[in-house]
């Protein structure tokens, strides 16, 4: 299944996963408004943000490419900030989005959606980037890898 390595843009993967958890709420009972959970889900999807942002901040500072489906056009190796707690951090915040989606929706079932976006992105975008990564930046990507997480 080669042949969807870096084929399908992580957000886009994120929002169907988002789509089909909306369905399993639906079918498990709808969405019923809860304060609490409301904002624990605005407290999540916050956190996933700026995650987002620090790890988009992180590329742009260090001037190498942000294109989830180009690996080899990175000129820079990013360790610093938050790529020191993980070396995703951007999956890491669509994940935690779609953890907010899941308290939001209130549907347990929906936690399937943010399971099964975390093994697509690691199968087919992380583990593909990782290959592409250790052969441009060798030895130094290596010692990174050993050092830092590659979700949290």
């Amino acid at each position: 299944m080669h042949w969807l390595e870096h084929k399908i843009p992580p957000p886009l993967v994120a929002a169907l996963a988002g789509v089909a958890m909306w369905f399993t709420a639906q079918a498990s009972g709808g969405v019923t408004d809860s304060a609490p959970r409301t904002a624990a889900a605005v407290l999540l999807a916050l956190v996933g943000l700026a995650f987002d942002v620090a790890g988009l901040h992180a590329f742009r500072r260090a001037r190498t490419t942000v294109n989830p489906l180009r690996p080899g056009g990175a000129s820079a190796l990013v360790v610093g900030g938050v790529y020191r707690v993980t070396r995703n951090p951007m999956y890491v915040g669509l994940a935690l989005l779609l953890l907010a989606w899941t308290v939001y929706l209130g549907a347990p079932l929906a936690l399937l959606g943010v399971a099964a976006f975390v093994a697509y992105i690691t199968r087919f975008q992380i583990v593909p980037e990782e290959r592409v990564l250790a052969q441009k930046f060798g030895p130094d990507f290596t010692a990174y890898r050993s050092r830092v997480r590659r979700w949290l």
